[in-house]
């Protein structure tokens, strides 16, 4: 997953597409340009994200969850 390291951690990817979703959830279109990452990996982070249950997708806006909103403290 292009947000996660291969030991679990999150990768700077994943941190800086998590904290663009919590400043500014939306569309993933919305989100790309807060996030300072190209669309396509705003796309697939924030899917990695959701399966993680650290965003969740409602009517195509992601929103950090609870957890999601824990591990950026």
């Amino acid at each position: 997953m292009p947000c996660f390291e291969s030991d679990g951690s999150l990768s700077t990817s994943g941190k800086q597409t998590l904290k663009a979703v919590k400043e500014h959830p939306s569309t993933p279109e919305e989100i790309a340009p807060f996030s300072g990452l190209p669309l396509y990996r705003v796309r697939s982070g924030t899917r990695a994200l959701a399966e993680a249950g650290l965003a969740e997708e409602k009517e195509g806006k992601y929103h950090l969850t609870p957890k999601g909103n824990t591990l950026l403290g």
